[in-house]
């Protein structure tokens, strides 16, 4: 025989209920101070702030979001091209590119014609 949900719920609050009714008087008062600390801390002016943090939350995300669609957001440069540019050279592999100087500087012009055009 399938127990109904409410059935299930009856006996869940009454084997509840008398796991409550066998608690001794200390655990008792300390759940009673702690819930006591727990209400004064959300009506104390911080727990006010906490409460706006999930909107807070939202808002940023909202402002990423719109960030991020905006026309001419495509690229950002993170570095400089002088940066990038030293650290190719002080790269494991930089002497291979010093053999190979004047094949990167027709390159170079190569592409700099192809701006031109």
């Amino acid at each position: 025989m399938k127990k109904s949900d409410e059935q299930i719920a009856r006996e869940a609050k009454a084997l509840f209920d008398a796991s409550v009714d066998e608690l001794d008087a200390a655990t008792l008062s300390t759940l009673n101070q702690g819930r006591h600390r727990a209400l004064e801390a959300a009506q104390s002016p911080r727990g006010e702030l906490l409460r706006w943090v999930p909107a807070a939350g939202i808002a940023a995300a909202v402002l990423v979001g719109v960030m991020v669609s905006l026309p001419g957001s495509g690229t950002i440069e993170v570095m400089p091209s002088t940066v990038a540019d030293m650290e190719l050279l002080l790269g494991e592999d930089s002497l291979d590119m010093f053999e190979e100087l004047e094949f990167y500087s027709v390159l170079d012009v190569m592409d700099q014609g192809d701006d031109v055009s």
